[in-house]
């Protein structure tokens, strides 16, 4: 591979591990805060231990997130010197402010760690209301210069220099509040059918009628419903979001759909394959009219085909997979978490037949194999641009060879963390069972 692969694979590798625990960082906060609100409501001594054993688990899930945060950004500055220009002059702004954010999530969680049992009520739900808020707003400002990647905005560059900086245009620029608030939803909803999914696999393996099968037959149903509420939220923003991308990155909307031909009344193409040869998606089953309507919501609207950029533009052709990918996934989540409140709630059935089980155990890989997706899909779909339509992948990359040596340190790196990570969990929750807890 030459190096700029190798840097792109690099980097890829790192985002792709880290995003894992930055995701579960900003989504666990959420249903610790919803476990903690329902105690105070129901007085139910369960929700109480859930917040306080969630709040183990991600604390430990935040030790492996702010390294491997550390390193991404140590590795933007070394492999990506050319972009990083352009960070410091226009869209600092972000970076700066995240620090904050993280300040206000860190000073709250110690308060709710070491603190909690000496807080009221309503302190303890505040404290963790800022640690979910501080979570999810240093999500959404890393966001936004991604954000900024996609739709650059406050700046031009004019013979190699950089002019007309306005930093705050930059912040604000025209996909930062649908970029950043799919990636926050999505996040939620995660973390939701993360935990829904724990619930689900120790229900398996726990009577049905002891105290801690009910007491993660709760964890189950508040994952299923957070996590379905989310999950049509990411929905209807990713509709939004397929929107922005006919306005302002077509190709990009293009390579997603497989569609090569400007047309009007544009179908949309469901699964298969994209041909580069063909131009065309294979096995693919086309909606007819579909796309259009998805881009403009209006049936005859003109949506832009491949064939109308130069052929070096066109983004890799495999993110229509990863786009069906996502949605197929998101479908699925969403109709779990229905069927799931409807067997439980509506037609009050008290146990779960155990192909629904399995199923619920699904949800959580699922969903973060939907992040990862979405991830690789956002960043893909718009080379070979590192700016989009400012500045080219190969001329913000580092001028540093032999980085293959440091691919492989910190993919074993990683390895090691994520074996670590898994025995680090399962040693405490064996040392510390739900059913010891529930007895005290």
């Amino acid at each position: 591979m030459d190096d700029i692969v190798i840097a792109r694979s690099l980097f890829g590798m790192t985002m792709g591990f880290h995003i894992i625990f930055a995701t579960l960082g900003v989504g666990i906060p959420l249903m610790i805060l919803f476990a903690e609100l329902l105690f105070q409501k129901t007085k139910d001594r369960d929700y109480a231990v859930m917040a306080n054993r969630w709040t183990k688990a991600f604390a430990v899930l935040l030790g492996v997130a702010i390294p491997t945060g550390t390193i991404a950004g140590v590795q933007l500055a070394l492999l990506w010197p050319g972009f990083m220009e352009v960070v410091g002059k226009v869209i600092a702004l972000p970076f700066q402010i995240e620090i904050f954010a993280f300040f206000l999530e860190a000073l709250f969680m110690s308060i709710y760690v070491y603190a909690a049992d000496r807080l009221s009520p309503w302190m303890r739900i505040l404290s963790v209301f800022f640690v979910a808020l501080g979570a999810t707003l240093s999500a959404v400002l890393i966001t936004n210069v991604h954000a900024f990647e996609g739709t650059p905005a406050g700046f031009d560059i004019v013979n190699g220099e950089i002019v007309n900086v306005d930093p705050w245009a930059a912040f604000w620029n025209p996909s930062f509040l649908v970029t950043s608030g799919h990636v926050a939803v999505s996040a939620f909803m995660t973390g939701a059918f993360v935990i829904a999914s724990v619930a689900a696999y120790k229900m398996l393996r726990t009577p049905k009628d002891s105290s801690s099968y009910r007491y993660h037959k709760k964890g189950l149903m508040l994952g299923l419903v957070i996590g379905g509420i989310f999950s049509f939220l990411t929905a209807i923003n990713g509709h939004t979001g397929a929107q922005q991308l006919h306005e302002y990155q077509p190709e990009k909307l293009a390579a997603a759909e497989g569609l090569f031909e400007t047309q009007s009344h544009a179908p949309l193409a469901i699964a298969g394959f994209t041909n580069r040869e063909t131009r065309e998606v294979e096995y693919g089953i086309e909606i007819p009219w579909a796309l259009s309507f998805l881009a403009g919501n209006s049936f005859d609207t003109v949506v832009v085909g491949l064939n109308d950029f130069p052929e070096e533009y066109w983004p890799p052709l495999f993110v229509h997979t990863l786009f069906n990918s996502m949605v197929f996934i998101g479908g699925y989540l969403i109709m779990l978490s229905l069927a799931g409140f409807a067997w439980n709630k509506i037609l009050k059935k008290k146990t779960f037949p155990k192909l629904f089980m399995l199923a619920f155990i699904t949800a959580g890989p699922l969903s973060i194999i939907a992040i990862e997706f979405g991830w690789i899909f956002a960043c893909t779909g718009r080379q070979p641009w590192v700016i989009y339509h400012m500045m080219l992948t190969k001329d913000a990359v580092t001028g540093s060879t032999n980085l293959a040596l440091l691919f492989t340190l910190f993919l074993i790196v990683y390895i090691i963390l994520g074996i670590a990570t898994v025995l680090v969990l399962r040693s405490y929750f064996k040392r510390h069972p739900i059913s010891n807890v529930l007895e005290v």
